[in-house]
């Protein structure tokens, strides 16, 4: 699920969410990929591509009915329809303008750094733990084998001591 540019490895795909998150996903990408076929197969048949209807935003002409208030109320409502698109379109132009393309590209640029770089950070560290661990259980073993070592050279030492004892028993004794 990687993109491949990044060399480190990713965790948490068994995570309770993801599998079906992972399907809505591949759900959506049929439905595009429908959507282009359907695209394609139209280019390939040289069809025009539909066109929307903007009869609703044109402006009424009242030639011969200016007495007629029905068409009147009609071409107020219209203009009204047309102002209010208008508007709208000057906002959307002004919502562009300061979170547009570029400014959308940018942010994801960041989210994509920051992502990376947490990635690399944790796997990182994760690598760093791991060494860390396996020095440890090393060391800890060592020590193990070293207290091993020394409960029997005291054994021995005892026993030595022991035997020395014994010795100066019978060389007294003689």
């Amino acid at each position: 699920m990687g993109c491949g540019c990044v060399p480190y490895f990713d965790q948490g795909y068994d995570a309770a969410g993801v599998r079906e998150a992972v399907s809505a996903l591949c759900r959506c990408s049929r439905n595009d990929r429908k959507i282009m076929r359907n695209e394609f197969e139209r280019l390939a048949a040289r069809q025009p591509l539909e066109l929307l209807s903007m009869k609703r935003y044109e402006l009424l002409r009242l030639p011969g009915q200016r007495n007629d208030i029905t068409a009147w109320q009609e071409c107020v409502n219209n203009s009204m329809a047309q102002l209010e698109h208008q508007a709208v379109r000057i906002e959307n132009l002004e919502i562009m303008s300061q979170h547009g393309c570029n400014a959308w590209r940018v942010y994801n640029e960041k989210r994509i750094q920051d992502m990376i770089g947490k990635r690399k950070n944790y796997n990182l560290h994760g690598a760093k733990l791991r060494e860390m661990e396996s020095t440890w259980v090393s060391l800890v073993s060592k020590n193990y084998e070293i207290e091993r070592a020394i409960v029997q050279l005291e054994n021995e030492i005892n026993q030595l001591k022991q035997r020395d004892g014994e010795n100066k028993e019978n060389i007294e004794n003689y």
